[in-house]
């Protein structure tokens, strides 16, 4: 289509896309299913996750240091249970949130195996979806895989437990190989660079094994692998209300099978206002580096967060990205657990200063906001804050950063299309006011295009 036409047409879709904001306050619609405090509207129930970052005494809404419950327990609780037995936790994360208990050694050790058991792709299918396919974009990489593996699955549509259980223990082995598949033919196809496909090895747990698709086997180190490992308890399970376990929920109320459910998860985390934090945050922390000269100056670290908010600096957009969250105040306790360890790393990898200057920006930046808003609002930093840099230590490239975020939160996402379809049993479908109101018919003949 020519360009001129389609930018006239783009033009007339706006105008006629446009609602007035009055209208939203008229007809009392909470956009993005938030309340006028900032709270999320109830929408549904859920035994899986529980994100708690405020308390309502009296109607208003109270600033609290934040907690992360999965299945009842306390992340900080399941976290620290599992580093001081010096073990993995992600696959007994992943138990935890399918079958609603904690695994004991014998069902761990049992599920574990299942898990390395089921990395390997379907023959042939590395090389026909994944390498032979151009692809730019992981996550549209990964998404188009798992629609693949419908076609692969005989009993792709039934709907039983049993069945839905088998194809999220089947997914959720196979991202990290899809994942690390896809980035090494993007990698070689659009960056010139050789074409590394690892197969998984099953001796591995599944952080270490990522790393070991991703880099080979002499690129990583223990602390490499028991950080990644945390990562993905971290980013596991994020409560029903999420925009992606949100999507899971509303697709899986249609009927519709697993792979369609998991694909329009993606699709939602592929955003950037849900996945695509920590990249905004790493291209921030590369201006401040950029443009700070003396880290340890706290007073012109100040002044250059003073040059964000205003919108002179970054993106324009005023804000500083990795503080504050929907529903976080006082703190978010993944960044809390993330920046332990970060530190270790940031030691280990010779970047201790870098972490330093994270750190006072974490100090900092709070105060700054709260001055240049005129108000006491209580921000924090979120996961994001941190993630990014660890990322970074790990060696870990940017385009991989969320199909990882991915590979974690497809755990939950599995527990969320499970509860909806043996508890929700009823297809979501909110009202939408009409507020155009009605239009006659006009004659072809009669109608002025440019009316």
């Amino acid at each position: 289509m020519d360009k001129k036409v389609l930018l006239d047409l783009a033009e007339m879709s706006e105008r006629s896309s446009l609602i007035d904001d009055g209208l939203y306050k008229r007809y009392e619609v909470k956009r993005g299913l938030r309340n006028g405090d900032g709270t999320g509207v109830l929408v549904g129930l859920t035994h899986i996750g529980d994100v708690i970052g405020y308390e309502k005494l009296d109607g208003v809404v109270e600033p609290v240091h934040g907690r992360l419950l999965y299945r009842g327990i306390e992340l900080s609780d399941i976290v620290r249970g599992f580093q001081e037995e010096g073990r993995p936790g992600f696959d007994e994360t992943v138990f935890l949130l399918l079958f609603g208990r904690l695994p004991c050694a014998d069902e761990l050790e049992l599920f574990s195996t299942a898990l390395a058991s089921l990395r390997d792709l379907p023959e042939y299918f590395a090389e026909d979806m994944i390498l032979k396919l151009k692809g730019r974009d992981i996550m549209n990489m990964l998404a188009r895989s798992v629609l693949a593996l419908y076609t692969l699955d005989e009993n792709a549509d039934d709907l039983s437990t049993q069945n839905i259980l088998e194809q999220s223990i089947n997914l959720i082995a196979k991202f990290p190989t899809i994942i690390a598949y896809s980035y090494h033919s993007m990698r070689h196809r659009y960056h010139r660079k050789p074409l590394a496909i690892r197969y998984p090895k099953h001796q591995l747990h599944t952080a270490e094994n990522f790393l070991y698709m991703v880099k080979g086997s002499d690129k990583y180190t223990p602390l490499d692998a028991t950080i990644l490992d945390l990562v993905l308890v971290l980013h596991a399970e994020h409560g029903g209300g999420n925009n992606s376990s949100f999507t899971t929920h509303v697709v899986s109320s249609s009927g519709t099978d697993t792979y369609s459910a998991i694909a329009a998860a993606i699709g939602s985390l592929k955003g950037p206002l849900h996945g695509g934090a920590n990249l905004k945050m790493m291209g921030m922390m590369d201006e401040v580096k950029a443009n700070v000269n003396d880290w340890k100056d706290n007073d012109e670290v100040r002044r250059y967060l003073m040059k964000i908010m205003k919108g002179d600096a970054f993106d324009a957009s005023g804000k500083i990205y990795g503080l504050g969250h929907a529903v976080y105040t006082l703190s978010d306790p993944r960044a809390v657990l993330l920046k332990e360890q970060a530190k270790e790393l940031a030691k280990e990898k010779g970047r201790l200063d870098e972490f330093e200057l994270y750190a006072t920006i974490e100090r900092l930046a709070p105060k700054a906001f709260s001055e240049f808003k005129g108000n006491d609002m209580v921000i924090a930093p979120n996961v994001d804050f941190y993630s990014g840099f660890v990322y970074d230590c790990l060696g870990i490239p940017q385009e991989v950063y969320i199909p990882l975020f991915a590979m974690a939160r497809i755990a939950g996402w599995c527990a969320h299309r499970l509860e909806e379809l043996i508890s929700g049993r009823k297809i979501i479908r909110p009202a939408y006011k009409n507020v155009v109101g009605t239009c006659p018919y006009i004659q072809l003949m009669e109608r002025n295009e440019k009316r």
